[in-house]
């Protein structure tokens, strides 16, 4: 039951896999969840939906995993944005979509970094039917 509503259009949200985060956090040590809730953040600092997470102003290290769906443009030009202004850099999780216009303008301007098979989100017995990509947005640094 739980698959079928985690691999259906009736939610957005997919949990990021612990192992990946810890493999991940282990090499960039992340300060906050950008894209959290208080059931699935990953850091001790997070921002939540109650709390406007695209308002809240991200600083540090960031991790994000986006909510996938009609919106999901909005979180990578933040990450993008946020990047280039020098305020963080930010690692998003995101679904590997590289025929959309997100991905273009502002995908290719990070590192990009493909995930290999399908990731199983959350507690899901089965594999997501996406592939799924990580892409780094360094902190901007003004020489």
């Amino acid at each position: 039951m739980v698959d079928k509503v985690l691999f259906s259009s009736a939610t957005d949200l997919w949990a990021t896999p612990q192992k990946l985060f810890d493999a991940l956090n282990a090499q960039y040590g992340f300060s906050v969840d950008v894209c959290a809730t208080a059931d699935n953040a990953k850091c001790p600092v997070f921002f939540t939906p109650e709390q406007d997470r695209l308002a809240q102003h991200w600083s540090g290290t960031c991790w994000m995993n986006p909510p996938y769906g009609r919106d999901i443009g909005k979180w990578i030009q933040k990450a993008h944005d946020t990047a280039q202004q020098g305020d963080a850099t930010v690692v998003c999780l995101l679904p590997s979509r590289t025929d959309t216009a997100w991905w273009h303008e502002y995908c290719l301007k990070g590192k990009v970094t493909f995930i290999r098979g399908r990731l199983k989100f959350g507690t899901a017995t089965n594999s997501a039917p996406f592939p799924s990509v990580l892409v780094e947005f360094p902190k901007f640094m003004n020489h």
